[in-house]
């Protein structure tokens, strides 16, 4: 039975854009119709709240886009709503626009915002969790992150074939934030020989000793992929580094940087954004507020806000273990 309390839904996507985000929105809103009740878009998350940049949607507003990059709904970092004032603003937004639930897509700030504001208003919020780092407890898989992968996955092996013709080291700098999932799924699918992440620390020590096995090996080239952590660049200085060190290695350095969260998202995200979509919709049917939906172990769960940002998503050290064990010889 539907809640009679839910008739008009509003959907936002918010922090970075991720591939599958449109594939979302879409089962958002054609779940919505579905059910007989009206959704609407808002523009530029939480900021778009704030300036009441809020439209009707309907079932051909999301026609042709589930193969799209990025969000049709544009994204944006809102300042505003981390304080008292901007959520009061968005709060009555809403009730202008009789709103009586809200749907948001994206990554921890965005969840944040949502656990706030659900909170300060005990207004009915599900989260999604679309981001390409994935960062976050409570589903094994974010929208994006298996196309972000396959991305830098793609790159490294144009980057290989390069470092092959010239008896290079490459040093392949992937998103992630500070986390390390891209890294470890893209380094051990383009066969790297190191993998550095922000969950383990790896010294330069560490690294030449790597390097020195390889040689021993007679490798033409290798190839070590690095997370960004909390800022881009630190992969210059790591090459720096191991260039003074070995001086007969030809360095060189790539920042892959955000080729990552574009371009069109495989099957894996347009799958898994259309699922979350059309749960996020029928979790607030059944009353499920103050909660993200995901997916684990191939069941949908719904987990609260509170537990997810306060449980950090760990490594599979297995992963790394093996990768170590793949690029020893």
């Amino acid at each position: 039975m539907i809640n009679k309390k839910i008739n008009r839904i509003g959907i936002l996507t918010s922090g970075g854009d991720a591939p599958g985000m449109n594939a979302c929105i879409r089962a958002v809103v054609r779940t919505a119709i579905h059910y007989n009740l009206e959704i609407f878009g808002i523009k530029r998350g939480y900021q778009g709240l704030i300036e009441n940049d809020i439209y009707k949607l309907s079932s051909n507003s999301v026609s042709n886009i589930i193969q799209r990059g990025g969000t049709i709904l544009k994204s944006a970092r809102s300042l505003e709503f981390k304080t008292s004032e901007g959520r009061l603003k968005a709060h009555e937004n809403l009730t202008n626009n009789n709103i009586d639930a809200l749907i948001t897509v994206g990554g921890d700030g965005t969840l944040t915002g949502a656990l706030n504001f659900g909170s300060e208003y005990s207004f009915p919020i599900i989260g999604i969790p679309g981001t390409i780092d994935n960062d976050l407890s409570g589903t094994d898989k974010t929208i994006g992150f298996d196309t972000a992968t396959n991305t830098a996955l793609e790159a490294i092996d144009n980057i290989r074939d390069t470092a092959n013709s010239h008896n290079r080291l490459f040093f392949v700098e992937v998103m992630g934030r500070n986390t390390g999932f891209i890294a470890i799924q893209a380094g051990i699918g383009g066969g790297a020989e190191a993998i550095l992440i922000p969950e383990k620390e790896t010294s330069i020590e560490e690294l030449a000793a790597i390097l020195d096995q390889g040689v021993k090996s007679n490798k033409s080239s290798s190839i070590i992929i690095v997370a960004e952590g909390q800022e881009s660049g630190r992969t210059i200085e790591i090459a720096k580094q191991i260039k003074e060190r070995f001086s007969y290695y030809d360095t060189r350095f790539s920042i892959l940087g955000h080729i990552q969260r574009g371009g069109t998202p495989n099957s894996a995200d347009r799958l898994l954004g259309s699922i979350l979509g059309a749960k996020a919709v029928e979790g607030l049917i059944e009353g499920k507020e103050s909660c993200m939906v995901g997916i684990i172990k191939n069941e949908i769960v719904y987990t609260p806000f509170e537990e997810i940002l306060n449980t950090k998503k760990s490594i599979n050290s297995e992963y790394l273990r093996i990768a170590k064990l793949l690029s020893s010889n």
